[in-house]
Order: structure tokens, then sequence, then C-alpha cells
């Protein structure tokens, strides 16, 4: 199980890993990079607030002051370096990410769970709405992507392409369930229908709420 940590802010751990890579770096720099590999595909990135990160960072003795460079009446510039404490829990938070799992309860899988409440030839024309969406994010990220291919290793570009087979198997899963709706073969469709023409919530509907409800008196019992 991933552990609670100081800062939970992804941007803070890229801020991290891109100070792991060169012995130091200034907020703007470390912005300019990020927007050359193109992380606003995979990390939501505010570049307003970037610099409260790095504060936040330096407070809790993840990064400290390197440098700070004067250059004629230029504003001076603070540059920043990982600390040994940052390295660590760097590591150990990639290693969390990486390796266990954790539900994260996606907009859209609520809305599948409460679909029922509008009716199946709405949810039909939503889904649809949904699934050309789909298609054209998933065109212009795939455009993205073989652009920064140009110019980035593969290494910079993995999570561009997980998001990009994602958004590809939401798509097809979509479409087989209007596939499915449209044949109505979707085991409950007709008891959905059922409920928005007559008002009535389906009585093996409410059967079935009867059959958990005792269930869970005899799990329940002593």
């Amino acid at each position: 199980m991933a552990r609670r940590r100081k800062l939970g802010n992804p941007l803070a751990l890229a801020v991290m890993v891109l100070l792991s890579e060169r012995p130091a770096m200034h907020p703007y720099e470390i912005a300019q990079t990020l927007r050359r590999r193109g992380k606003e595909y995979s990390i939501k990135i505010n570049y307003g607030s970037l610099y409260t990160v790095v504060q936040n960072l330096e407070k809790h003795g993840f990064v400290e002051v390197a440098e700070v460079q004067r250059q004629g009446n230029r504003p001076e510039r603070t540059l920043y370096a990982l600390t040994a404490t940052g390295r660590e829990e760097m590591a150990d938070w990639m290693a969390d990410i990486v390796s266990v799992p954790v539900h994260e309860f996606p907009i859209f899988e609520t809305a599948l769970s409460l679909m029922g409440v509008l009716p199946p030839d709405e949810v039909t024309a939503l889904l649809q709405q949904r699934l050309g969406t789909l298609e054209v994010q998933a065109a212009g990220l795939r455009g993205a992507l073989r652009k920064l291919c140009e110019t980035l290793p593969r290494i910079f570009l993995v999570e561009t392409e997980y998001q990009l087979h994602m958004m590809e198997a939401e798509a097809e899963w979509v479409r087989d369930l209007l596939k499915e709706m449209a044949e109505g073969t979707l085991s409950g469709i007709d008891g959905w229908r059922s409920w928005h023409s007559t008002g009535e919530v389906p009585r093996e509907w409410r059967d079935l709420e009867g059959e958990d409800h005792s269930r869970t008196q005899s799990a329940d019992s002593p």
C-alpha cells in the first residue's frame, strides 16, 4: 500500500526527477524542459504555480538553493538542486506509483455506474458523442506523438503511448457497449427501457435489492 506523503502533487515529483538529471535548474528552465518533452499530456502542469511547488519542496528539505545568479541589471535567478533526502523521496515515490495499482475513481466510471437514471436512447446519443470526441482526441495525440518522436527518445514518451493506448481501448469498449444497446443484447436493457416508459422501477430490480439485503443480514448473523 502506498504511504501518505508530505507532498502529493505529481508536478513536485516531475520537478525532483528533472533535478536528478542536472546539478541545478531554475524553475523557468524546469517549465521549459517539461514543455519541450510534451509532459502536459501526462502531468497536470500549472506553470504559474511551479514556483510554489519548488518552494514547498524546499520547505520539506527535498530541494535546496544551489546558486543565485546575477547578470547585469537582470533580476536574480535562483537555481535549485535535489538534496539527498529529496533523491530518496523521489525514488521511493516512483517505486510506489509504478508497483502499486491505485483505484482513482475516474468520473466516467461514476457516470457509468449511475447511467440508468437517463433513458437508454439519451445514453446512446451521449456515448456516441463521447466516442466521436475520443476519436478526435486520439488522432490529435497520435499526431503529437509522431512529432515528439522526431526529437525525443522513446523513453521520454512511453507515458504518452500509454495514454493513447488507454484512449483507444476506451473508444473500443464504448463501441462494443453501443452495439449491445443497439442490438438489445445488453443484459437488463428491457427493464431499463420499462423504467423510463412507465416511471416504475422494474420488479426484478427491486427483487435483486431484496436478495442483496437478505445476503447482508445472513452475513451479519452470528
